[in-house]
């Protein structure tokens, strides 16, 4: 059986000679914002390097939330889901005893904690809903748009505004029935905390495989097969591997690995662990004030954090470094494998869609305290239990998101 795709690897290459622009003005980019970060704090910089890495695993694997729903949703293929509970348990298991420890590299550690309220199970539907007509989740925008879709890059543009109109709302939101964030290890243990919740994912693995359709129930690709398999291009072993390493496709389980052990990356480095859609919100903020919106009128803006970010570059705020780094891996590892070919032409019912999606999935992400990675992926790991709230929530936003798509013309 094949790695899980999606139509990331559908079309055929385009020749080298189109590939070698975008794939030249990448890397100029990353060396050139590396150059800026300097040599006095290596923080900044091992932060945009995991970015990188996290966008060249993402795209190279087609690692979707979003589309991993629908064809649970839809088709019973299970594959998508399964790499997801991998990504949480080996993020859970890399998190509990650093959490345990408190401290790294002379810093205090912080979680992904969040109440558990009511904004975080409409935020997480609303999340739900705007992924499957946007197409995409918070780090399929990112993946997508920087390996050179312009229909995603106008997903996250109205993210952005989304997420930065949710900001404005936070007061009321807040004010909703809430309960202070429930963290496992602090209620349990963390061995217990880290026990509980492996077997949960356990017995979630077991479901969905119970569940699957018999002729999609294989989810591993093993590394023997996958040399086979690119050896018909020619080459040593060493030499395919390298060329799979550096142009894909990877399998997704693979790739799981590499993003567990990039959010442990940011959780030491940064002293939380990965986040995503803080960034379009911020975004969204800087492009207001551009435009003459004062900070000054929002309660939200006064915060220390968030006062400190808008003033500041977007080079200095962690999340936003990642963010862009992310992008700018997802579109090396596009032209390295001969895939990036931006198209302006799409029907308007899709354009409407991407538009509708991304203020959805922005302003939900923002009344959720994040999105899939940030809200679900690190709040699971951090042992919060508003990441089980959020996926909660969000698996029947996406069965209603899904309806949605065919309304808009937009294939399962």
């Amino acid at each position: 059986m094949p790695p899980v795709i999606n139509a990331t690897w559908v079309s055929a290459p385009t020749p080298a000679v189109r590939q070698a622009w975008p794939l030249a003005a990448g890397i100029s980019v990353l060396l050139w914002v590396a150059s800026r970060l300097g040599v006095e704090d290596w923080r900044p910089l091992a932060l945009w390097l995991t970015g990188l890495v996290l966008g060249v695993a993402l795209y190279h694997a087609s690692f979707g939330f979003a589309s991993a729903y629908r064809r649970m949703l839809v088709a019973r293929d299970m594959r998508g889901v399964q790499a997801q509970l991998l990504l949480l348990a080996l993020t859970t298991l890399f998190f509990a005893p650093v959490f345990a420890n408190g401290t790294a590299f002379g810093q205090t550690l912080g979680g992904a904690w969040a109440p558990v309220s009511v904004s975080v199970a409409v935020g997480a539907f609303m999340f739900g809903i705007g992924m499957q007509i946007a197409g995409g989740c918070g780090s399929g925008t990112l993946y997508t748009a920087g390996g050179g879709s312009v229909r995603m890059l106008l997903v996250l543009a109205f993210a952005c505004v989304g997420s930065f109109a949710a900001s404005l709302h936070m007061g009321w939101w807040q004010a909703l029935p809430a309960h202070e964030a429930i963290v496992l290890a602090d209620e349990l243990g963390w061995r217990t905390a880290l026990a509980l919740q492996l077997g949960v994912m356990g017995l979630l693995a077991w479901l969905l495989q119970r569940l699957a359709r018999p002729m999609l129930k294989t989810t591993v690709t093993t590394a023997a097969e996958l040399t086979n398999a690119s050896q018909t291009r020619g080459g040593s072993r060493a030499t395919v591997w390298l060329r799979t390493l550096l142009s894909g496709p990877w399998p997704v389980m693979a790739a799981a690995v590499v993003l567990a052990f990039g959010n442990l990356s940011t959780l030491l480095v940064a002293g939380h662990p990965w986040s995503i859609t803080w960034g379009f919100t911020l975004w969204g903020a800087k492009a207001a004030q551009a435009l003459g919106w004062s900070a000054a009128s929002s309660g939200f803006w006064q915060g220390g954090f968030q006062s400190g970010a808008l003033a500041g570059s977007v080079l200095e705020d962690t999340t936003s470094l990642m963010d862009i780094a992310i992008m700018l891996g997802a579109l090396c590892a596009a032209a390295l494998a001969g895939r990036f070919a931006p198209k302006m032409n799409m029907p308007w019912r899709s354009l409407l869609a991407a538009l509708l999606g991304g203020l959805l999935l922005g302003y939900g992400s923002r009344i959720a305290y994040g999105c899939n990675i940030g809200a679900f992926v690190s709040g699971v790991g951090s042992g919060s239990l508003h990441g089980w709230l959020w996926i909660a929530a969000a698996l029947p936003g996406s069965w209603v998101g899904i309806r949605w798509r065919r309304r808009f013309g937009l294939a399962d």
